[in-house]
């Protein structure tokens, strides 16, 4: 919850990327490695470019098409005419085979408001103009109404857009390999790939083009990281490009894996010197009782007063995910009787159906003779 908060505090933009330290241990890639993709993931880049686009709504189109070379009975596009409009001009425009294909593959109809990049030949469908939608007499349409653009029809404009430095590090990764077409998968990425991408993150960052976003990398459970892979993440959250890393225990005094030393959490102290800890205190009953109320509404139930005094005293005596988990059965229970809003007995029966931590070791005490072990 807390790295959550953090990250909708910072941003929309900013990347947020949640791991588990179990995760870490795959065949197919080492734990450094990953720990590596996973920083590199939640540094995002924010790349500004200005671009040459024809803009406006499409008042003519024909595309001329030709005999396959292989398939004499099958039709494929050789070039198109266009004819664009905005409020202040119109103009007609005879393009090649690539956009003709784009147009087809974009399925663009007379009446549609598009874009075309003049450099890449991407072709963006807006929308359609209230006036087609009109014409064709349509009560509901699924295309976006979009009003006719103003000005002129080719125009600079503005591109911005979020990428994570992991995406780029792919991207590179793609062009350089000829043989990730054909055997793609989880790849390691080289450092000289990753000191590429950096160099080339850092000119556009010099030029104007880009700003980095650090973003967050939170690590739940990280006492199941090893004594290898702390001393990776000790090294790299010093880098120069190196996102917040918040790392999330619920252990106490615990063995670093990988050693026979305890530590407090599980992590080695000198990875603990360079942490600043965020102390947790348990919830109080007011807060259980606000963050009970808050689940009601999400699972869209009513609940009598009297009922959710009961659940918060559950809550406060045993634990608050129980608690939660309460609610599902007591509903299905007040609406096998008939009820809408759950009462107290209902909530009583769900916790006499369900037992806690508490009872449930309890009760294995009690039977434990009758179980098997281990």
């Amino acid at each position: 919850a807390i790295a959550v908060g953090i990250a909708k505090e910072l941003g929309k933009d900013v990347p947020f990327v949640s791991i588990s330290g179990s995760e870490i241990y795959s065949a197919e890639m080492k734990k450094t490695e990953f720990l590596m993709q996973a920083m590199r993931k939640a540094i995002g880049v924010r790349i500004h470019e200005m671009r040459k686009i024809y803009e406006g709504e499409v008042t003519a189109l024909e595309i001329h098409k030709v005999p396959h070379p292989y398939n004499p009975y099958q039709q494929i596009p050789k070039s198109a005419t266009i004819r664009l409009k905005t409020k202040d001009e119109e103009k007609q425009f005879k393009v090649d085979e690539v956009f003709a294909q784009y147009l087809m593959q974009q399925g663009v109809e007379i009446g549609d408001v598009i874009q075309i990049d003049a450099d890449s030949g991407r072709i963006v469908k807006l929308g359609k103009t209230k006036k087609a939608i009109e014409k064709e007499k349509l009560d509901l349409a699924t295309e976006e109404i979009v009003d006719v653009p103003e000005g002129s029809i080719v125009k600079e404009k503005e591109f911005t857009y979020v990428v994570s430095l992991h995406d780029l590090d792919v991207a590179t990764t793609r062009r350089g390999s000829f043989f990730s077409l054909f055997f793609g998968g989880k790849e390691e990425i080289t450092n000289e790939t990753r000191q590429e991408v950096d160099e080339m993150v850092k000119n556009w960052v010099d030029e104007g083009k880009a700003e980095i976003i650090p973003g967050v990398l939170f690590i739940d459970e990280v006492h199941m990281l090893d004594i290898e892979a702390f001393a990776f993440l000790n090294r790299a959250m010093e880098s120069e490009l190196a996102p917040i890393i918040i790392l999330a225990s619920n252990r106490g005094m615990a063995r670093i894996r990988g050693t026979d030393v305890k530590s407090p959490h599980g992590i080695p102290l000198d990875l603990i010197d360079r942490l600043l800890i965020i102390t947790t205190k348990p919830y109080s009953k007011e807060e259980i009782r606000k963050i009970l109320e808050i689940r009601i509404a999400e699972e869209k139930v009513k609940m009598e007063k009297d009922a959710l005094e009961y659940l918060t005293d559950i809550g406060e005596k045993s634990s608050l995910r129980y608690a939660v988990q309460l609610i599902a059965p007591a509903s299905n229970i007040a609406k096998r009787n008939g009820r809408d809003e759950i009462s107290r007995e209902d909530v009583m029966e769900a916790e006499k159906l369900f037992a806690d931590v508490k009872r449930s070791m309890k009760y294995l005490k009690e039977y434990e003779e009758m179980l098997l072990g281990g």
